[in-house]
Parts: C-alpha cells; structure tokens; sequence
C-alpha cells in the first residue's frame, strides 16, 4: 500500500497548485540590494550540487522529463503571463532558489516532480533538500488569445535567452561577464535567486528580481520585460566586487558564427550560410555606425573598439531571406537580433568583440560586451542600466546607408583577394555616383582605391578593391562613402587574419 501511495505521488498531475516551503517574508528592491551587498562582503559560497544521479543523466534522459504546461505558474488564473521550470541535471548540477512575490511578500517554491512528465528512460533519481529548479521558461499570449508561447528562458550561470514574436531562438545574453578570453580563464558568475512579481491582469510587463553570485563579484538585477516584435528588457544591475574588477562585460552577448560568403571556402555544407548573427553593430559616441561582419578565424581574437559614452551596440542577424541560409529546420533566418541602449552615461570604454574558432555549429563562439576604462572597486556599489531590444534592428540612429552583405575571396585568376561590400538602397546614394569618394584603407599592406558600380538586384551600391597583406598574419580594413565630407554609410570594419 505504501509503495502504491508513493507512485501516486510522484506521478504527474495536470493543473497542480504551487508548492511552497518556508513562511513568506517582506521582499523589496532595497532589500535585494542590501543582500547583495552583505554577500560581496563575505567570501563566497558556491550552492550545493543536486545528487550525483541526476548529475550523470545523459543528453536523451535528460530530455525524456519535461514540464507539462498546464502544471505552470499562474496558469488557472487570468494573469497575462504564465511560468513554467526546469528540473536540474546534466549541464546543472547547481538549482536556482524560485521566489513569487505577491502583495510585497516573498514565498520560495519547493521542487516538485510531479509537475513534470518523463518516458521510461528517465531513471529514478533521489530529491533530497538540495534539488530545485534550475530554470523558468516565460509564457505570453502573443499571436493568439489564450494560447500561451515562450518568449524568454533564464537558465545556466547568469544566462539568459529571448526572441521577438514569431522568432526562434539564437542568441544569448548574460547578467555579467568576468575576464572573458583572459589567460588565467573566465569567470561564470550565477543567477542563483530569482523573485517573480505576481502580474495584474492586463500588465503588459513581467517583472523578475534575480540576485548574481560568483568569486569575484556579487549583485542585484531587475528586468521588466514586454514580450512583443520586439522583445524588450529593461536591465538595471547593482555590482558589490569582492575584489577589484579589472576586465568585467557589460551586457555581454553570446552568439554562433560558422561561416557565410566572407569565409565559405573550406566548409562542404549544402547550406550557403550558418550563423546566428553576422555582425556587430555600434553606435559610438562620437555619432558614427559601425558595422563589423563576425568572424570564425583560425585562432582566437579580440578587437575592442575604443569609445566614451557609446549610444549602442548589439550583435544583428541581418540575413532574412530563407535562401540566405537554406536550412528549413535551424531557421537561422528568424533568429533575432538583440541591440543594447545604455540608459546612462557609460563614460570611457571599448566594446569588445571576441571572436573563437569553431569547426561545429552548435558552439557558440561569439561575445560582445561593453568593458570600462576603470575597474570597478570593491566595497562600493556601481550602478548600470541599458534596454534590450530582441527582434529586428533598432531604429536607424543615423541616416546612413547599412550594409547589406560582405564578400570575401579570391578574383577570377587567384591572384587578388577581392572585398565586395553591399551597401543598401539609401536616399543618401543616389544621384551622381561621382560625388561619392570612396575611403578604404588598411593598416598593413596594400589596398587598392576600389570601384563602385550599381548592384541592380538590390538597387544599392557595391564597393570592390583588392588587399594585398604581404606577410601581415591580420590586416584591419576599413571602408565607407564620404560625401561633401560626411559618411553616406556605415562605417565597414574588418579584421582579416591570415589562414
């Protein structure tokens, strides 16, 4: 009879309450902050890993336990948003705390595996007072009135995804990024805590609290997030360094780039592109766009583009059209693009760009995140905010023509590496194409002045000149169109590396 009773309770139920452990206690932003701050002045503390069987769990068991829906968060009630929950394992050995605030108090949520459903080849595994969640997948009306789809996942470290309405999943985001691409290695701090406020009906935003925990550095985090095309975020972070933060990321993003028409040769795909971004794009402060296709180079590299007050950056998908790609089941084609408006003065910094090779798909091998000038103090609080927009591209902040595509390879004879650039169709390019001067340079080599002709198919503008980089193993190529002395275009960046 005991074993029957057993059964029954671990066996998945629809419609399930919420199981809450613990007395509710008052939440508030003041207070998520003083935590914070009190965990920065302690030495740190990694959480307790889940029992080592669910640790083992391989790719397909942990894929054979999922969470049935109608077991989510708020979901018999007429909240607007509805949150459902990863069970640990595998990739997340650590759980996440899961808090729902409701009338300025906090209740923790107790794991509960009866709100999901498993195949036979889940295992039996243990739950002792270690197991919880290690994620919430985000829920929302969007394109059809009661029928609730995702539109952001928190899950991993201090990682983070979202797409725009009719989107699929690409890239990532993280809370924070520490000493990415230094020698001594990365740092991954964690989203260890979460807090969901209880919506009203109608609210057009969710709003999460999550509190971020490493060796180095710890911190508050708010996101009000309005699901839609696009997606956005409001980001407000609260840093406590432990120690002084000598390389830290600022709204580090996380992509894959595999190859497209800049590096096609030597991959034998049927697919004519593989990317979930293809460039990154700023807006200095200076007021110049700067677009700067990716790169899979054949050894790891960093740029970092030098600003004070930066307006924006992001990393774009620009390619749209499906035969870019070819691929009816990846869609790289509806991934979304995530563009960056800090929400204050950043001051002096770089955006920094770091580029790793890959020979698969499905590493992501892209980050881009804003790196200030000075280190950031322990002891002290440093306050940052900035909007995330996940779709398409922002609005054009300058009346420059973009760039459509890059090009990169031999000529007819293999006796000139050619750079062919695609500038759009612009009010700013029409006209006499004589009174555009062409500027491209290098700064190692030779590059030739370059030809500008009309691209028919696109009713834009093509530059082509030819580089010679002697024996230089990375030239930086630049190029734009300048009229009356103000730049028609973006400003096209690239760093070639020899093979």
């Amino acid at each position: 009879m005991l074993a029957v009773l057993a059964a029954a309770a671990l066996a998945p139920r629809a419609g399930a309450d919420p199981v809450f452990k613990g007395a509710a206690r008052p939440f508030s932003e003041d207070w998520l902050e003083a935590e914070a701050r009190r965990l920065s002045m302690a030495t740190y503390q990694p959480r307790p890993q889940v029992p080592q069987g669910w640790r083992d769990l391989t790719y397909e068991q942990y894929r054979s336990m999922w969470f049935d829906p109608r077991n989510a968060l708020w979901n018999d009630t007429d909240a607007p948003f509805k949150i459902d929950f990863f069970h640990p394992g595998l990739y997340f050995p650590r759980a996440v705390e899961i808090n729902v605030i409701e009338n300025g108090e906090a209740r923790t949520l107790a794991f509960d595996p009866t709100l999901f459903d498993k195949t036979d080849k889940f295992p039996d595994l243990p739950v002792d007072a270690t197991m919880g969640y290690s994620g919430l997948r985000l829920r929302a009306a969007l394109q059809k009135a009661g029928v609730f789809t995702e539109f952001a996942v928190f899950q991993g470290a201090s990682y983070f995804r979202g797409i725009g309405r009719g989107q699929t999943y690409g890239l990532s985001a993280r809370g924070l990024a520490v000493n990415t691409a230094e020698p001594a290695g990365e740092e991954f701090p964690e989203f260890t805590r979460f807090w969901l406020e209880t919506p009203a009906p109608g609210d057009p935003q969710m709003v999460v609290h999550a509190l971020l925990d490493g060796p180095s550095v710890a911190g508050a985090y708010r996101f009000a997030i309005t699901p839609g095309l696009p997606m956005t975020m409001q980001v407000s972070a609260r840093l406590y360094p432990r120690i002084p933060l000598e390389h830290v990321g600022i709204a580090p993003l996380t992509s894959m780039f595999f190859f497209d028409e800049t590096n096609r040769a030597g991959h034998d795909d049927f697919r004519s592109a593989v990317h979930d971004s293809d460039g990154l794009m700023i807006h200095n402060g200076a007021g110049e766009l700067l677009w700067r296709p990716l790169a899979n180079p054949a050894r790891l590299q960093v740029s970092s583009f030098v600003d004070d007050g930066p307006s924006g950056f992001g990393l774009m998908q620009r390619s749209r059209a499906f035969e870019a790609f070819g691929d009816l089941e990846a869609k790289y084609h509806d991934r979304p693009s995530l563009w960056i408006t800090p929400g204050e003065d950043w001051g002096p910094g770089a955006v920094t760009l770091v580029e790793i090779p890959t020979d698969l798909e499905i590493y992501d091998n892209i980050v881009a995140y804003w790196r200030p000038r000075m280190a950031l103090d322990s002891g002290m609080a440093h306050r940052f905010s900035y909007q995330m927009s996940w779709g398409g591209e922002p609005p054009r902040p300058r009346a420059v023509a973009p760039v459509l595509n890059t090009r990169i390879g031999g000529n007819f004879d293999r006796s000139k590496t050619l750079v062919v650039i695609d500038f759009a169709d612009h009010p700013n390019l029409r006209g006499d194409i004589d009174t555009l001067v062409k500027h491209v340079s290098s700064n190692r080599g030779k590059v030739s002045d370059g030809v500008l002709k009309q691209n028919p198919e696109t009713g834009g503008l093509r530059l082509t000149f030819s580089f010679d980089p002697g024996k230089a193993p990375a030239v930086e190529l630049r190029a734009q169109l300048v009229r009356d002395g103000r730049s028609q275009t973006e400003v096209w960046l690239y760093r070639w590396t020899a093979p």
